[in-house]
Order: structure tokens, then sequence, then C-alpha cells
């Protein structure tokens, strides 16, 4: 009986031994993720200075920092992608007028992949159905442009320029995006107010812009925040050449081979594709990427 007891008392001693290892271990873990910076001095958006000695403007910011610094899968993904996408959304950006700070829109809308949404809006600048069509887009059961990288962004220029001939502001453009033009003007007017830093809007475009400003930062100062990369591990695309697409398709997946590839590269190279084929009406031409 004594030698049980013994027995019984050291099998306690040893579970409460390894037990505070297990608390201490996961309590070393959670310190080194819990990973926190102060705030940059002066940040800006699109050229536009946020006020950050405003205590709410201040938290709100840091509430974003925190949030994507310790989202790791997320934010490495992201900043992998960037290295693949960037390239493409900059110049159109550029070409049509359009500060280059809103490629980290793009970002926070997608993650810079070809995202769905609950409500239905699709691609990497999260069009809407009727917005896409309304911007030049054709949306349909073979053929959806806002997979369409290059098509989508310039469809998002169009909408940003529009918007900044209503605000002439671009942080309220951004919000904008995320709040439309009728309801931020509507907010602004209700509270007699102008900037989108004094304004008190909805969770969600409360916190846009802010996360747009979170990103842009992390993103740029990857190194800073605990995210550094090497560069053989960035996202990268792969040589194309297009192809003049005049008259229907039957079979995507016979057309690929006939190109020297396979159905999947090609949709993943012309995610746009929505269908196993495609009709080409009269006088219409497509543009088809296949590996060089």
């Amino acid at each position: 009986m004594r030698n049980h007891n013994i027995k019984k008392v050291f099998k306690i001693a040893l579970i409460l031994v390894v037990s505070s290892l297990f608390v201490y271990a996961t309590s070393s873990t959670i310190i080194k993720m819990s990973h926190s910076v102060p705030l940059p001095s002066e940040i800006n958006f699109a050229g536009e200075a946020v006020p950050t000695t405003d205590n709410d403007v201040s938290e709100r910011l840091d509430r974003e920092m925190v949030t994507n610094i310790n989202y790791h899968s997320n934010t490495t993904l992201v900043l992998k992608r960037a290295n693949k996408v960037f390239p493409i959304i900059e110049p159109i950006l550029k070409a049509n007028g359009i500060p280059d700070d809103f490629k980290y829109l793009a970002v926070i809308e997608s993650s810079l992949v070809n995202a769905v949404s609950p409500a239905g809006a699709r691609g990497v600048w999260q069009f809407m159905p009727t917005t896409a069509k309304e911007y030049g887009m054709e949306v349909s059961s073979e053929v959806d442009e806002r997979y369409h990288l290059e098509k989508s962004t310039e469809a998002a220029c169009k909408y940003l320029n529009d918007a900044y001939k209503k605000f002439r502001n671009w942080t309220l453009v951004a919000a904008s995006y995320n709040g439309g033009m009728a309801g931020i003007n509507r907010v602004l007017e209700a509270q007699q107010v102008t900037s989108y830093y004094d304004a008190l809007f909805y969770e969600e475009t409360g916190r846009y812009v802010f996360r747009i400003l979170a990103l842009k930062e992390i993103m740029k100062n990857a190194p800073k925040y605990g995210f550094d990369i090497p560069q053989k591990e960035l996202y990268v695309n792969v040589s194309t050449k297009k192809l003049y697409i005049e008259s229907s398709i039957e079979d995507l997946a016979t057309f690929a081979i006939e190109q020297g590839t396979n159905y999947k590269t090609l949709k993943v190279l012309n995610p746009w594709l929505r269908d196993k084929k495609l009709a080409v009406a009269s006088g219409k031409t497509y543009l088809i990427e296949v590996p060089e």
C-alpha cells in the first residue's frame, strides 16, 4: 500500500512538472507571437497627410498595424503575391493618373487573388456584376473580366477617377470604394465635416483607409515588421505570349494541348475564361495568354 501511494505521489508530481513546462513553453510562444512596434512618426495616403496626432486616428491606425503584423500567414502571402501582381497593376495606375498607393487598396480588397465575396463581388478589385458592366467589363457565363487583372485594373481606375472628380481628395476616393460615393457624401453632409478622419462611419468603412495605410506601411518596410522574405521565395509571372482569338473555341482543353500546354495552365493564365468553351461573336476579339 505504501509503495502504491509513493507511485501515486510521483505520478502527480511528474504531471505537475510537465504541465508547468507546457505552460511556460506556451507563454513563451505567446510572448514571441505578440509582435508590436511603434507607429511611424509620419504617414500619408497618396500624399495626403494622416493626422496621427489625433488620439482616435492614432488608435485606429495602431489597431490595423497590430492586426496585420500578427496576421502572419496572410501578410506573408500578400508580400509574395505582390511581386507577381504589382508589376501589372502599377503601370496601369500610373497611366490613368491614379496614385500608386491605390495598389494597397487592391491588397485589402482581395489579398491579391481572384477572391469571391459572399455578396458576389469577384476578382482582385472585387467588382459586383452591375458595376463591372457599368465600367466596361464583360460578365457572362463564359467570360468574366472581373478576373482579368489588366481589364479590372483599368475599370478600377475609371471608378477612382470618377470619385476624384466628386471629392477632389484621394483619401475620400479610397473610402468610397468601400462605402460608395453617395454613401460617403451622405455621412460628410450629415456630420458637417469634409475629412475622412473627422467623420464617424460604419465600422467597415471606418476601418477601410486605416487597413490600407497599415498594409502600405508593412509592405514597404517588411523587414522592420518581421517579414524578411528572400527574393527567391517571392512569386513570379511566367513568360507568356498572347494569341488573338477571333473565332469560337469549342473545347478549351483541346485548344490548350494544340498550343503546347494544358487546360489547367490555360485557366491559371486566363482566369477570366469561366467555361470549357469560348463563343466569339462576329467582330469580337479576345486575347488569350499561353506559355511562351
